[in-house]
């Protein structure tokens, strides 16, 4: 396949652009531990948490956010770009990249206009339909677009001829055996091994109506033996619940090794972020899926296709309640036959391959 010497890496602002880029780098590392890496972030953004403790070269470079429409910031976005571009140009030259790969975030853009400047391949990642404004502006300067779900490129006109590659996901998530960490896992939240448990997440932030409607329902699941695991956000109020349940109810502001509360589950209770989905159709864990409501629907489009494909439920944000969750969840979880077949079509859809069929890809355009 050829040999990669010096790649640059650029995406941020959220962790759906960061977790994918850190796998992809260890697998590049796994392949060649002498490949030279770099990373390319803002100032502020997530990536400063996330990167340099990975253990990568982390290069901050002025980005700014593209204008949506006409205003003062529009006037200003030639010279700003022209200025991030010349700055993402000048990490590319001093590492001497073969390649740069951009998984999205406004950071991505001026990565992709020096690349183009000097005519060096240039690999996009895009997990969401309709892309994202960074990536959709990057494919008009390369053809080597790779998607993370074959539902993506029947949806979005732009994405027809990208390649689905999976989702690059950590080691931790892809070598995850549930059953045989599950006792472990649930010995580390002080959970009972016999009875069976729900995982809560709504991503890094949270999500208040998934808490409220957990928390409201606590009594109701713990009356029938049903164990909670409720990671409640880094920016949510704490939830109100009892304290004299008969089983255990545990809450964790944040949960760094998501790969603990998916050993621990039976049932995940979650929102429709594309990471989210495709790490739990990669390990086979069942899932009732909240998209957040409050945005062009991608969550929707996300979850959509593992729930049609038998692994999980899908609830509005606006239906779900201590009720519904009383009604649907909580039978579902007492069910281990239903369980392991939405497992195992779970497990059918997801793809554990993602980082290593990526990178084949990024072979082939450097070819």
């Amino acid at each position: 396949m050829g040999q990669l010497r010096s790649v640059v890496l650029a995406g941020g602002g959220t962790g759906g652009h960061i977790y994918p880029l850190l796998a992809f780098a260890d697998c590049l590392r796994r392949h060649d531990p002498n490949v030279r890496i770099t990373c390319v972030g803002t100032p502020k953004g997530l990536e400063n948490e996330l990167i340099p403790p990975a253990g990568y070269d982390l290069r901050q470079i002025p980005a700014y956010q593209l204008p949506r429409s006409i205003n003062v910031n529009l006037m200003r976005t030639p010279d700003r770009m022209y200025k991030a571009a010349r700055a993402a140009g000048k990490v590319i030259e001093e590492v001497r990249a073969d390649v740069v790969v951009g998984f999205g975030g406004y950071v991505s853009v001026p990565a992709y206009l020096a690349a183009w400047r000097r005519e060096l391949p240039i690999v996009i990642h895009e997990v969401n339909v309709p892309p994202g404004v960074a990536n959709r502006l990057g494919m008009k300067f390369t053809k080597h677009i790779a998607v993370g779900f074959p539902h993506q490129p029947v949806q979005a006109e732009s994405l027809r001829s990208a390649r689905v590659v999976g989702v690059p996901l950590r080691r931790g998530i892809t070598g995850l055996d549930r059953y045989s960490q599950q006792a472990a896992a649930r010995a580390h939240f002080g959970l009972r091994p016999d009875l069976p448990v729900v995982f809560v997440s709504g991503g890094s932030q949270g999500a208040r109506s998934i808490n409220l409607a957990v928390a409201g329902a606590a009594k109701e699941l713990a009356r029938h033996g049903v164990q909670v695991l409720h990671v409640i956000g880094a920016r949510n109020e704490p939830v109100s619940v009892p304290t004299d349940l008969p089983v255990p109810y545990v809450t964790l502001p944040y949960l760094s090794q998501m790969e603990l509360g998916y050993a621990a589950a039976d049932l995940m209770l979650c929102r429709g972020g594309a990471m989210t989905c495709a790490e739990v159709a990669a390990i086979g864990l069942p899932a009732v899926y909240v998209p957040y409501p409050h945005s062009n629907q991608e969550q929707k489009r996300n979850a959509l296709p593992v729930v049609e494909a038998g692994g999980g439920l899908i609830v509005d944000d606006a239906e779900l309640s201590p009720g519904w969750i009383e009604s649907n969840l909580l039978p579902l979880v007492r069910d281990p036959r239903r369980l392991a077949a939405m497992g195992a079509a779970a497990s059918a859809y997801g793809r554990r391959d993602g980082d290593e069929a990526l990178l084949d890809f990024v072979y082939e355009a450097v070819a």
